[in-house]
């Protein structure tokens, strides 16, 4: 069988599968809350065949939204309408992931469609954007930024603890923390937006400690067997950014505070950057699996792993878990489409009992189902040498640790 479809299990929980839809901002919410979308949203892919499923990020505080259309948990009323999505997601065998997040300063934009330009703070839709330092995110994002003070910054972590306790109310079995994609957690972790002086900036150390003591808040309030993990913006890939050596650092620190999985990411605290991997077959998958090696925690990753072949060899190059975004988009059967492209023996086993028995009973002209024959898939990737060599950097990096 392949490996992409082997059983994964994390603390309490077992995965049916190592394939998760990644969150993605889907811009449906009224008020934080969920709703009708986000019930088919979740529903389709956990009935295609998804192990474990994320919404989007779900903001902790209404500042920590994108928009004013983001999901939120900061307020009890808007658990019943999460617990809807985790209530369709367990009955088509899936395992419902939550993962919390503010986004500091690249937060009161408008839906990229629309420009994803940011709204001034006295603007009916917009709000003052809160940040590690003074410092607005640049491009789109130029509004003014106020720093946070210790004391908020102790709030925001209460804040991570209170969403965490409403996300086990509404069913969620997988708590993640999302720090990358420069929004508060990745900024924190960035020398190019954090330049404070105190506790919480300047080491590395200091830079993580805002992620730590969010671990540690949100551990002592959910239960044991729920895995808690992070999206860390591992590399700012920009030269007076974080690096992957940072990261290996941070994570290692992480993962004395409770941390169970790295999921890892970019970074993107400047529209400056160079070199980038985005566009490559599985372009951080490296970094990954450098991850693994080193802090010895299991790693999920996402970027361009849709090609079934390239996300099994990903897997068995030592990946954990694959994160698929756009494809779970484009195909919310993936996982059916993938066993049948890996030969898998019953890849209708995949979804549930009654579309399998119908999918797998073909009566008539069978191309006329709509599901299309497997077919040699795109040029793989050298997952061979991903796995056996480090991460090499895109440039000499100028550290700027105070």
């Amino acid at each position: 069988m392949a490996e992409l479809f082997s059983p994964f299990t994390l603390k309490g929980v077992t995965l049916r599968n190592r394939i998760v839809m990644s969150p993605m901002t889907m811009y449906r919410s009224v008020d934080g809350k969920a709703n009708d979308f986000h019930v088919m949203h979740m529903g389709a892919r956990a009935a295609g065949g998804f192990g474990l499923l994320f919404p989007e990020q779900i903001a902790i505080t209404p500042d920590g939204r994108t928009t004013v259309h983001c999901g939120g948990l900061y307020d009890d009323d808007q658990v019943e309408g999460w617990r809807r999505t985790t209530d369709i997601v367990r009955a088509m065998g899936g395992v419902s992931a939550i993962q919390l997040g503010h986004t500091g300063r690249k937060g009161s934009e408008v839906a990229p469609w629309e420009g994803g330009h940011q709204l001034a703070a006295d603007h009916p839709e917009g709000w003052e954007c809160r940040a590690p330092s003074a410092l607005a995110y640049g491009g789109p994002g130029a509004h003014p930024v106020r720093e946070l003070s210790v004391e908020e910054i102790k709030e925001i972590h209460q804040a991570y603890a209170d969403t965490a306790v409403r996300a086990v109310e509404a069913g969620y079995e997988w708590i993640e923390m999302h720090y990358a994609h420069g929004y508060l957690g990745a900024s924190f972790f960035s020398p190019i937006a954090n330049q404070r002086t105190d506790q919480y900036g300047g080491s590395l150390e200091n830079r993580a400690r805002f992620h730590t003591e969010a671990l540690d808040a949100v551990r002592a309030v959910v239960p044991e067997r729920i895995p808690l993990t992070m999206r860390l913006g591992a590399d700012d890939l920009h030269p007076a950014g974080a690096t992957m050596d940072d990261a290996v650092a941070a994570i290692s620190l992480m993962k004395e505070h409770g941390l169970d999985l790295a999921d890892i990411s970019a970074g993107f605290n400047t529209p400056d950057m160079d070199g980038t991997p985005l566009g490559e077959p599985s372009g951080f998958l490296a970094r990954a699996l450098r991850v693994k090696r080193e802090v010895g925690l299991p790693v999920g990753v996402s970027w361009n792993l849709g090609v079934p072949a390239n996300a099994e060899r990903a897997v068995r190059a030592g990946l954990d878990l694959v994160f698929l975004g756009r494809p779970a988009l484009a195909n919310p059967h993936w996982p059916v489409w993938a066993a049948r492209e890996l030969g898998h023996e019953s890849p209708f086993d995949l979804v549930p009992e009654d579309y399998g028995w119908w999918l797998k009973n073909f009566r008539g002209h069978a191309p006329s189902i709509g599901w299309p024959e497997p077919a040699p898939a795109g040029e793989p990737i050298d997952l061979d040498a991903a796995a056996a060599a480090p991460a090499v950097p895109h440039q000499q990096r100028t550290r700027v640790d105070a």
